[in-house]
């Protein structure tokens, strides 16, 4: 790998598909680009005082931790954030701010995120 890959990869990560099961089990994740590695999951980390987050979300795209197994409910999880960065151009000040005044686990979007995730694995 040459300097230049290395290097997109350490930003950006590299492009990862999920299993054909897991997408036939919960088709509204073929909606999201998802990719592995790069600065995001390290910077999400650092914002929680850990080395990184098992998955973080910037519009349309998720990223997963390089070593995370995903569950199911991680990945509806994220997707979820994905519906919330469609519904509003505010939303990231807005997930700052609730973040800022209730912490990471009260934040409504996560709240919200963890919700809707488990709901949509107890389905049938």
């Amino acid at each position: 790998m040459g300097i230049a890959a290395a290097l997109t990869t350490a930003l950006i990560g590299r492009p990862t598909e999920l299993p054909a099961d897991l997408l036939e089990r919960y088709p509204e994740l073929a909606r999201a680009t998802w990719r592995r590695g790069g600065l995001p999951v390290r910077v999400g980390g650092w914002c929680l005082g850990r080395a990184s987050v098992s998955a973080i979300t910037l519009w349309h795209t998720i990223w997963l931790a390089p070593n995370v197994s995903p569950s199911d409910e991680l990945l509806l999880h994220e997707l979820r954030h994905v519906d919330q960065f469609e519904a509003s151009a505010l939303f990231p000040l807005a997930y700052l701010w609730q973040s800022l005044r209730h912490g990471y686990v009260r934040n409504r979007f996560e709240v919200d995120a963890r919700q809707y995730a488990a709901r949509r694995v107890r389905e049938p």
